[in-house]
Parts: C-alpha cells; sequence; structure tokens
C-alpha cells in the first residue's frame, strides 16, 4: 500500500516530469482514494478501461493517454462528463503520463519498443529531452522481413512505404503519432523509421528521404511503457496490478 501523493511524488521524479513541455497534465488527473493498494494500467482511459478498473476494484488507473489536452474545450460535458462522472462515483484516481512516459530508457514506450522488435538502441532523437531512439536490429534485413516481423511481435500488420535500401541495417523508432521526427530521423543516416501512426505528408517525406516508413500502430507501440511502469510501482510498493489492454487498430 502508498499514499496516493507519494505515489504521484515518485513517479514525477521517475520519470522527471517537470523536464517536459507537454499538451497535457503529467501525474495526477482526477483524485481518487487517498491510499492505493491495487492499480490498473492502459493506454487510454477510455471509458470501457474505466469500467474495467472499476469491476477489478482498483484505487488508481495508471494510464499513457488520459484527459485535458491542450485546447479542447475545458467544458464537462457529454464523453468527457461520463468517463469523470465514472472515476468519481468509484473512488478511483487517474494518474497519466504522457511524453515523460514515451522518453524514459528504461521503462519508456520506445526504451520496451526496442525490447519488444529485437532492436539495440545506440542513441536519441526527436524533441528536448528526446523522445525517440535510433538504432540496429540483430542483422540487416531486408524491408519484407521487417515488416513481417514487427507484424508478428506487435499483433498489427504496419502500413509500409518502401522507399529505402535493399537492406535495412540501421533504424530510427518513435512510438505513438511522430511522424514529424521523420525527416530527422532521416537525417541521421538510418534506413528505416518506425512510428505508430502517419499523416498523409510523411509519406512523400519518406520517399523524397529514401528511407522505408513502418506506421506500426499508435496504440500497438505503446502498450509496453505503461504496463513496465505499473509493475515497476507494483514491486516497489507492494501494489497489486494488472494491465488491461482495450483493443484499438489504431
Amino acid at each position: 500500500m502508498v499514499q496516493l501523493r507519494e505515489l504521484v511524488e515518485y513517479v514525477d521524479g521517475l520519470l522527471d516530469s517537470a523536464s517536459f513541455q507537454d499538451g497535457c497534465p503529467n501525474g495526477l488527473q482526477v483524485e481518487g482514494r487517498a491510499e492505493v493498494r491495487r492499480l490498473v494500467s492502459g493506454v487510454s482511459a477510455c471509458q470501457a478501461l474505466l469500467e474495467r478498473a472499476g469491476e477489478l476494484e482498483a484505487d488508481a488507473l495508471l494510464v499513457h493517454h488520459g484527459y485535458f489536452w491542450r485546447g479542447e474545450s475545458p467544458v464537462i460535458t457529454g464523453v468527457k462528463r461520463a468517463r469523470i462522472a465514472r472515476l468519481l462515483h468509484s473512488g478511483i484516481s487517474l494518474l497519466a503520463w504522457h511524453l515523460p512516459l514515451d522518453a524514459h530508457p528504461e521503462l519508456g514506450n520506445n526504451a520496451r519498443l526496442a525490447r519488444v522488435l529485437d532492436l539495440r538502441p545506440q542513441g536519441r532523437f526527436g524533441g528536448e529531452p528526446p523522445l525517440g531512439m535510433v538504432g540496429v536490429p540483430d542483422a540487416p534485413v531486408s524491408a519484407p522481413r521487417f515488416a513481417q516481423h514487427i507484424a508478428s511481435r506487435l499483433g498489427r500488420e504496419p502500413l509500409q512505404i518502401c522507399a529505402g535500401p535493399e537492406r535495412i541495417a540501421r533504424v530510427a523508432w518513435c512510438s505513438g503519432a511522430a511522424h514529424g521526427y521523420l525527416e530527422e530521423a532521416a537525417g541521421m543516416g538510418v534506413d528505416a523509421y518506425i512510428t505508430g501512426e502517419v499523416s498523409e505528408p510523411a509519406v512523400h517525406v519518406a520517399r523524397e528521404c529514401g528511407i522505408h516508413l513502418f506506421a506500426a500502430g499508435h496504440h500497438a507501440t505503446e502498450r509496453y511503457g505503461v504496463e513496465a511502469l505499473g509493475g515497476h510501482l507494483a514491486r516497489r510498493f507492494g501494489l497489486e496490478h494488472e494491465f488491461v489492454d482495450i483493443d484499438n487498430p489504431v
């Protein structure tokens, strides 16, 4: 068991939250019970995840995608009202860490994605502090074989733009919707770039930079950091923890 405030302060320090300029508040977003014994984690704080957390009698819900994004309406109506009402009614605290969780060198989404895809990190890029990673696979591989590898590990066929060399020997990756770092990644001499989802212009950038582009799914590339963080907290504070994966094909 741990006090809620102690838990939040610990994660803020662990992930160095204060160093990030983010589009949402990191840390405690909705306050519930003062003590945490049972923790549920998941990627996005959708209604289905809230309901499952309630069924599991969670004291706190840990997510990567929470609420109160920059530029959205502050009015508590509709979907937002229903979600927040569910949290308040059940006494479940909502904890969310976005960019700090992408960036952490051990528990972060990109560090964990490297493990899942058998990539060996050799450097960082993308923002300040940097979010993405650059590294190498176990051995140079063809683009079709690499796409098959991604699909088998993530359980999702990636969107693939074949515009690079015959063999992929150096890779950059940044989970989520990180197509904006594509040109920066290409400038580091990589053969391929992996992210979650892409915009229309990214296809042209990949072709013009001469690298392979793999869009492996926003949700699929960001399942691993929040699960790893939840497990870490469970071990450190003696909590019960369960990761709940709500299917999302995007």
